[in-house]
């Protein structure tokens, strides 16, 4: 049964006993019932958050966010653009735990209507990246789960074999993530302090100058150390918005390059299908099963055999990058900017529905801006040594790359090799296109050489 506002203002007055109610009203936060959620006016001029679980199996996920949240101290939330939910006080209603946070103000919007351009996408974007460039000893300090990219790696391929285990899964769609898992470039990634899942509701926004802004982050219950890519798997379903959160993401980023953490997020979206049909397996639930296979067949079928990643996802930006972990004992005076931005693999085309008849509406203005529920269960992930850069060269181990190239790229990539090395004719290098041209061309390259060694330079030195 619900709990009524009166009762949950009750556990605010258990929680803050030095604070007095005078005022209570119902919260909608939009987590599927999951919980029982109000919001109190205190004598104090506060309003707060009071939420309680409606079922005791999620009561280690409101105790998490407790745990998280006190993990963000004042120091911690300095570092930040935007504002996290404070923790004020903890109670119970009848065996169940309570928590009480201090509001935040703001609307949230769906993840399909996300527009495109300056405002929402540009600013989710820088949100995530600064939360992803919190120093790791947040979370080891608190205690808060670190998993290896190894440790990932190894549950995503637990997961698969349960999911082969049920024997209802596509077998194509299976093999396609076992590519996927075998793609050593693909888990090459530097681990972050992540949301652990962050979904388009974890984002409140304000208007600043007539520009949505965000301006709260939600759902903290699933801080850790892990991969980024977890709290940009929700994009899948956000086609408007994806590429320029994805731009401010790269451009705002203080981390390594990460070429492929698109490929990785859009996995994990995949694997979301993945986790359903084993909670439906393991509960013995032919409905769930059911559902899941559908959406597991409409999934394979919008795919037609296309591998996560392919060749050309690692460009000569990604060799670079690789490059930048060669230590090089180099010097060179010239200072070059060389930033590696998310790539665009094609979205995926059958992401969970969003388009069911009787979708909510575009944008939910929240009066209460609470702490929402959970949603999904998080996807499982992990990296490993780089396969093979763009020029073909194997990558030794996961922190070092055999020497690339950089002639070679600049041949094989026109672009750079015309603003790079291209004669004033707009010839390549490598043309015959007279003596000057020749010189001028080595010039380029000569430059084109010592950009390099900056980069890496510098890539070198943000890592110690």
């Amino acid at each position: 049964m619900a709990r009524s506002p009166l009762t949950l203002a009750a556990s605010v007055a258990s929680a803050l006993p030095q604070a007095g109610v005078i005022g209570v009203g119902a919260l909608t936060e939009g987590a599927a019932g999951r919980y029982d959620s109000a919001v109190a006016q205190l004598d104090d001029g506060r309003r707060v958050v009071v939420r309680t679980p409606t079922d005791p199996a999620d009561s280690s996920e409101l105790a998490a966010e407790a745990r998280a949240l006190k993990a963000l101290t004042p120091g911690v939330r300095g570092l930040l653009p935007f504002r996290a939910p404070e923790l004020l006080g903890e109670s119970g209603i009848g065996g169940a735990p309570t928590v009480v946070v201090d509001f935040l103000p703001g609307y949230r919007v769906d993840a399909a209507h996300v527009p495109a351009g300056r405002g929402a996408a540009t600013s989710i974007g820088e949100a995530l990246a600064a939360l992803h460039a919190l120093p790791l000893s947040i979370v080891r300090t608190e205690g808060l789960p670190v998993r290896t990219p190894q440790q990932i790696r190894d549950d995503v391929n637990r997961l698969l074999d349960r999911v082969e285990h049920t024997r209802r899964a596509p077998a194509e769609l299976v093999a396609r993530w076992r590519r996927a898992v075998e793609a050593d470039a693909l888990w090459r990634f530097e681990s972050a302090v992540v949301l652990g899942g962050a979904g388009a509701a974890s984002f409140l926004f304000e208007d600043a100058d007539g520009t949505p802004t965000v301006t709260g982050v939600l759902e903290w219950h699933g801080l850790s150390v892990g991969d980024p890519a977890t709290d940009l798997q929700w994009l899948a379903s956000a086609p408007n918005a994806a590429d320029d959160v994805y731009r401010a993401y790269a451009a705002h980023s203080r981390r390594a390059p990460d070429g492929l953490v698109r490929e990785r997020a859009r996995f994990y979206a995949e694997l979301e299908f993945a986790n359903w049909l084993v909670h439906g397996f393991d509960a013995g639930s032919e409905d769930v099963v059911g559902d899941a296979v559908d959406l597991l067949t409409a999934l394979a079928t919008g795919l037609q055999g296309e591998d996560l990643i392919s060749d050309a996802s690692l460009d000569v930006d990604d060799a670079i990058a690789l490059l930048g972990r060669v230590p090089d004992a180099s010097t060179a005076a010239v200072d070059t900017s060389m930033q590696t931005d998310a790539y665009d693999p094609a979205m995926l085309s059958l992401f969970i529905a969003e388009a069911d008849a009787g979708s909510d509406p575009d944008v939910r203005r929240e009066d209460d801006g609470a702490e929402q529920g959970a949603a999904s269960p998080v996807p499982l992930v992990v990296p490993a040594p780089a396969e093979s850069s763009a020029s073909g060269t194997r990558v030794a181990d996961d922190v070092s790359t055999a020497p690339i190239d950089i002639a070679a790229l600049l041949q094989d990539t026109a672009p750079l090799g015309e603003s790079l090395g291209g004669g004033s004719d707009g010839s390549r290098p490598g043309q015959d296109v007279g003596q000057d041209s020749l010189r001028s061309t080595d010039d380029h390259q000569a430059a084109a050489d010592r950009s390099a060694e900056a980069a890496l330079r510098r890539w070198t030195q943000d890592e110690k």
